[in-house]
């Protein structure tokens, strides 16, 4: 093979790496086959069942009929940890962001997952501005509580106007009450591992990545119920505990997994191990209805 060859099947391989890399963090489509469970797929897809079925407006009821399109989205971590929890938000949480609102009435084909992308607002958010569980499907002709100016109730949208000046309102309430993402390492803290190296991660995720040695104990540091175990797209083997205030601590990366859905485990108790080598790191985050807070002032215990 000629080196200009060489050059062009070296590029071909990169950008068909690249796009499905890509494709991976991406809503796709996927085709219902004979024997195919929502638990399945979303081993498959290594997705939780509760994101899948929110994001097809799906109940636990629903049987799935061959030839099916399902809507598999986008990998998310924040919302795989929000809806993995049991826990009602609280009315504080719900009062500031439905502070200001618009009603947007369902229509055919629409699910909890697509209203909120179309908002530009995270799923969690919407199950809290209406007061539903990760469970709850819709249906059409559905009123729902929405943020942001919208058209009038007259348009084909579905939607109900609010002031600008309510949208205004809106934004600044939430500036004022979200959680802050940001990390502060300070020393004397409990980490899942003993005395770790820690970096904060940022970006999309917030959290501390904490290095320890290899095949190392990793231990809950705050007792509640394991919601989640499994593979999770982009994090290796994770584990979801909830709190009993309802927060979720989330342990991603780990070499081998111990602890088991519907466990409650109490804070020292060993939940998986750290991998070999590169592996011995894990990534730790802590959620609150989806959003990030900061692991160093999460509760311990």
């Amino acid at each position: 093979m000629g080196f200009s060859k060489k050059i062009k099947s070296i590029a071909f391989i990169f950008v068909t790496l690249l796009y499905s890399s890509l494709s991976a963090f991406a809503d796709s489509t996927y085709v219902v086959k004979k024997g195919d469970t929502l638990y399945s797929i979303s081993r498959k897809y290594e997705i939780t069942v509760a994101e899948l079925r929110t994001a097809n407006n799906l109940s636990e009821s629903d049987v799935l009929k061959e030839g099916v399109k399902l809507t598999i989205p986008a990998a998310d971590i924040s919302n795989a940890a929000a809806l993995s929890s049991s826990k009602a938000v609280s009315s504080e949480s719900k009062q500031s962001l439905s502070s200001s609102s618009a009603v947007y009435q369902v229509q055919k084909g629409d699910t909890l997952y697509g209203i909120a992308r179309k908002y530009g607002i995270k799923l969690p958010e919407l199950l809290v501005m209406n007061n539903l569980d990760s469970n709850a499907t819709i249906k059409i002709g559905q009123k729902l509580t929405v943020p942001g100016e919208v058209l009038s109730s007259d348009s084909k949208s579905g939607f109900t106007k609010i002031s600008q000046k309510d949208v205004a309102a809106s934004k600044a309430s939430a500036a004022r009450d979200s959680v802050n993402p940001s990390v502060s390492v300070v020393s004397g803290v409990i980490w899942p591992l003993e005395n770790p190296s820690v970096r904060n991660i940022s970006g999309k995720v917030s959290g501390v990545q904490l290095t320890g040695r290899e095949n190392e104990v990793v231990k809950c540091i705050r007792e509640g119920t394991v919601m989640y175990t499994g593979v999770y797209r982009g994090f290796g083997d994770v584990v979801f505990i909830q709190s009993k205030t309802g927060l979720i601590y989330s342990y991603t990366g780990l070499g081998s997994v111990k602890a088991k859905k519907g466990d409650y485990v109490l804070a020292g108790t060993e939940i998986g191990r750290t991998g070999k080598g590169a592996e011995s790191s894990i990534k730790f985050m802590v959620f609150q209805n989806g959003k990030p807070v900061d692991p160093v002032k999460a509760p311990r215990g």
